[in-house]
């Protein structure tokens, strides 16, 4: 069963990006997933995007270290590079770039991730505060030719019927 995002939000892909259906590509954890063919090594590209609703007094940091938490439990050799918090106090967010190896077809492979939290009210219940994760995952060959796409990407999500 494919996850939903807690508050209804609206978006643009990049051109050269397609959705698919997270079932589709074993991602049943995420509501979005966005890929960008063709695939390298066996890998294609992809942005996730999932959202849970969190207390108010849940700091982004400590979501973001349990983001990386649940990378460890399926993937070797997980680093937490750069971390930066974004946005405002209204309209926080989280950005870190982490760095894995998984198993692909049976060989190790380095993956990127540059991964987004942020946090929103929903704009037709503002007691709800929904965290969406959005996440860029690429081989680090692919990994700063798409870093720009996905920021344009991120940069067009809004709460649904937001200006």
């Amino acid at each position: 069963m494919v996850a939903t995002i807690p508050v209804p939000i609206q978006f643009s892909l990049p051109e050269g990006w397609r959705s698919v259906p997270p079932d589709e590509v074993n991602a049943a954890e995420a509501a979005f997933v966005a890929l960008r063919p063709p695939p390298v090594e066996g890998f294609t590209a992809n942005i996730t995007i999932s959202g849970e609703l969190r207390e108010d007094d849940v700091p982004l940091p400590r979501i973001a270290d349990e983001a990386v938490e649940k990378l460890r439990t399926g993937a070797r050799d997980v680093e937490l590079g750069r971390r930066n918090e974004v946005g405002s106090t209204a309209n926080p967010g989280l950005t870190q770039a982490v760095r894995m190896t998984v198993d692909l077809h049976g060989t190790p492979t380095e993956i990127g991730q540059f991964q987004v939290f942020l946090a929103m009210r929903d704009t037709e219940h503002k007691d709800r505060r929904a965290v969406l994760h959005i996440v860029l995952s690429a081989l680090p060959e692919q990994f700063d030719n798409l870093l720009e796409e996905f920021q344009q990407f991120v940069s067009t999500i809004r709460p649904e019927g937001a200006s």
